[in-house]
């Protein structure tokens, strides 16, 4: 029994970082994931820098984004945070998951 304790100390331990830590973590990758292969054409985003723009093209890889009705940018999928959304109050708010 004296050997067996940290062993199953250490198991306990990591069973304890998994549920906590790691499990929730890729819980949100996974939502993150879906919200970014359910974006749509006319859809509009922020991006992790804080650009804001409506989505006109997008392919498995990147997105096309409007920001102004000359001014067209390329962005990767993975660099979007989430969709935009601004509320009549004024008050913005950032949907992340497709939940």
């Amino acid at each position: 029994m004296g050997a067996a304790s940290p062993l199953v100390m250490m198991l306990l331990m990591f069973a304890v970082f998994y549920f906590i830590l790691i499990r929730p973590q890729v819980k949100r990758q996974k939502q993150h994931m879906e919200m970014l292969n359910a974006l749509q054409k006319g859809e509009k985003v922020i991006t992790r820098g804080g650009i804001v723009g409506n989505i006109i093209k997008s392919n498995e890889r990147e997105l096309t984004l409007q920001l102004d009705t000359d001014v067209r940018i390329k962005v990767l999928r993975t660099h979007i945070e989430g969709k935009y959304i601004k509320n009549d109050d004024e008050v913005v708010s950032i949907e992340k998951d497709a939940s």
